[in-house]
């Protein structure tokens, strides 16, 4: 039997608020990844909020400008799209909801076999989650309408590559029976 979590990846103020991914793109993203997230939790689906959580002087500043500071308004969970009673979080510090996090421990308590993907970017923190899923033998999916990346280039870009090296199932969220 399929077991399935939602990933819900670096949905923070920081990326959505300011603008890293533009207003009318990000609007589209939340509607979706809101009603899949509606979804998931009256069918009992765990909900996991996977954030990024820097130090104020994190070695990642050097490659992009400071975000999601430990404690800052911009490292909370948007408003729209805030953990409800029973849903968990995981910080990370790196790209990856699984590097140096106790991710994979929480998804295999919950006796999870199957990872459903959203959020921001998808050519970034949503690839290397899906990525290092697929390394330690979770099934991904990646709900098409509820990722997004500054472009369209970079977004479809991302989905392609998860699809080919990941074999990830890439399909609109309201196919996917969630």
């Amino acid at each position: 039997m399929v077991k399935s979590a939602v990933l819900v990846v670096d949905m923070l103020r920081d990326f959505i608020k300011r603008e890293f991914i533009s207003p009318s793109r990000a609007s589209r993203t939340i509607e979706a990844i809101k009603g899949l997230l509606e979804r998931a939790r009256n069918k009992g689906i765990p909900v996991i909020y996977v954030c990024d959580s820097h130090l104020p002087d994190d070695g990642e500043f050097k490659i992009w400008p400071k975000h999601a500071v430990q404690g800052t308004k911009g490292a909370e969970v948007i408003e729209e799209l805030r953990p409800q009673k029973g849903d968990y979080v995981v910080k990370k510090r790196r790209y990856s909801g699984f590097y140096g996090t106790d991710l994979d421990l929480l998804l295999r308590e919950l006796g999870i076999d199957t990872v459903i993907i959203v959020g921001v970017a998808t050519h970034i923190c949503v690839l290397h989650t899906a990525a290092d899923a697929y390394f330690r033998g979770y099934r991904v999916i990646i709900p098409r309408d509820c990722v997004n990346a500054p472009t369209d280039e970079e977004n479809e870009w991302g989905l392609k590559y998860m699809e080919r090296m990941y074999g990830a199932i890439v399909e609109e969220s309201e196919r996917l029976g969630v």
